[in-house]
């Protein structure tokens, strides 16, 4: 496995299509990534096995050596990297087959940029994660902390991975919960197979369950083949849906039904599927008061609160954060090209007194933007905000003769950015649906712009 802080993160893609391999190749290399191709099965395993990667992209169907051969051969020689499959729409049950032999995800032609962004993202950043090996000090399960009340989530995690009961896991937004989620599967007796991970913030309502139970060809407008559901996906593997208390009413009895027949019916489908899944879910609601309101259903929520594990603010844990910080002051030197040395001990405590409402998420977008800005060797406290309240991005001052022209036109661009979607989701009343609309993106690309910036995502309306 790549030793992860070495260099930027490396991706082969593997397409018989040259056209494929250069749209694949262009997008990747805007994002950041550094990109090595190959022609067919055959030539991909010989640079996996002169080479170093962080992430495969694979066509399935290839003459010759193929992507699932591509597939036996990473779980053979380098089980940490993952792979993510590309198909077309007439061979996706291969494709799910290839999930549960190993493979990260798939994507099928012609495919979504914004999804293929989140989907290797997630790869490198499991990738990223087996290849940390954090002491016990620092952390346990991929995740870091060190203080009393991350001891006892630990402790919680260790107890309960390998059953099979659910466990919703609460807390804040941006405090780690699908790295719990993670953990749990990764250390229960179904971690050779799938984990499937679905934010049902980011869903519209009318396509809930064709995504959580899959549709047949037909079953509604642009329905142009069948598809699998993710819970259909999860099987003998574990389902996590993050942000559950966004399913709406008539979706949570659709899902107590699954959780108690182990079946989905497809749309359009004529015979319920059986499935064998472990559901973990998440919220950053108090979902006992949504039963009292009545906007969340108390057989439901019985149901997935067997085992509960909430994960504490930031605030509340902040002798973590200068192991937090340093440990993103690693990974975005490497990104961004710098070699600051570490925080003083005033930066330190000067981190240690802020509120940090956007948690874990909102100090990595701190760190980033602070190691870019950063001019000397060592962050110091004059590098950080005062304050997380409204505003946290530092000022830049530097001229292009103190910045690189590239790094100053992305600070800048990232301060205007943040204040724009800041500005429209406050006259839209943080109405997600609305405000992508108004700023001309889609829904999905919001989203991932406002985790970026450490926005909250207040949007509970029917798009």
């Amino acid at each position: 496995m790549l030793d992860s802080a070495s260099m930027r993160k490396r991706v082969l893609i593997i397409d018989d299509e040259p056209s494929i391999r250069k749209v694949l190749a262009a997008h990747l290399k805007a994002q950041s990534y550094e990109v090595e191709t190959a022609s067919d099965g055959g030539e991909g395993i010989s640079k996996l096995q002169s080479e170093q990667f962080h992430a495969v992209v694979t066509d399935l169907k290839m003459p010759g050596i193929g992507g699932l051969e591509v597939l036996h051969w990473v779980r053979s020689h380098d089980p940490g990297l993952p792979v993510v499959i590309i198909t077309a729409h007439g061979t996706v049950d291969t494709a799910v087959e290839a999930i549960k032999l190993g493979a990260h995800d798939y994507i099928t032609k012609p495919f979504d940029r914004d999804e293929l962004k989140l989907i290797l993202e997630k790869a490198v950043r499991t990738e990223q994660m087996q290849a940390q090996g954090l002491t016990p000090l620092e952390g346990r399960f991929d995740i870091i902390g060190r203080t009393p009340k991350m001891q006892d989530v630990y402790g919680l995690i260790e107890r309960v991975a390998d059953s099979p009961t659910t466990v919703l896991i609460t807390g804040e937004s941006g405090t780690g919960k699908e790295l719990v989620a993670r953990a749990l599967h990764a250390n229960s007796s179904r971690k050779e197979q799938p984990f499937i991970s679905v934010n049902c913030g980011a869903i519209p309502d009318t396509l809930f369950e064709s995504e959580l139970f899959g549709h047949e060809k037909g079953a509604f407008t642009g329905a142009i083949g069948s598809r699998p559901g993710r819970f259909e996906l999860a099987d003998k593997g574990t389902l996590f849906l993050d942000e559950v208390g966004e399913l709406p009413l008539d979706m949570q009895v659709k899902l107590l039904r699954v959780l108690q027949e182990r079946t989905v019916d497809r749309v359009g489908g004529v015979k319920p599927i059986g499935v064998d899944v472990r559901l973990i879910t998440s919220t950053n609601r108090d979902l006992s008061k949504e039963v009292d309101e009545g906007s969340f259903r108390q057989d439901l929520f019985y149901r997935l609160n067997v085992i509960p594990i909430h994960l504490p603010p930031l605030r509340e844990r902040a002798d973590d954060i200068p192991l937090l910080a340093n440990h993103f002051l690693e990974r975005f030197n490497v990104r961004l090209d710098r070699n600051i040395e570490g925080l003083t001990p005033g930066a330190e405590a000067q981190l240690q007194r802020l509120e940090w409402p956007g948690n874990i998420r909102e100090l990595e977008n701190l760190m980033e933007r602070t190691v870019l800005l950063c001019q000397g060797n060592q962050i110091e406290e004059s590098d950080l905000p005062s304050n997380t309240s409204g505003g946290n991005l530092p000022v830049v001052t530097a001229d292009v003769g103190e910045l690189g022209l590239k790094e100053y036109v992305r600070a800048h661009t990232a301060k205007l950015e943040r204040a724009r979607i800041l500005e429209v989701l406050e006259a839209e009343t943080h109405n997600v649906t609305r405000a992508a609309k108004a700023l001309g993106i889609s829904r999905k690309s919001l989203q991932t712009k406002m985790k970026d910036y450490g926005l909250r995502d207040d949007d509970n309306s029917t798009p």
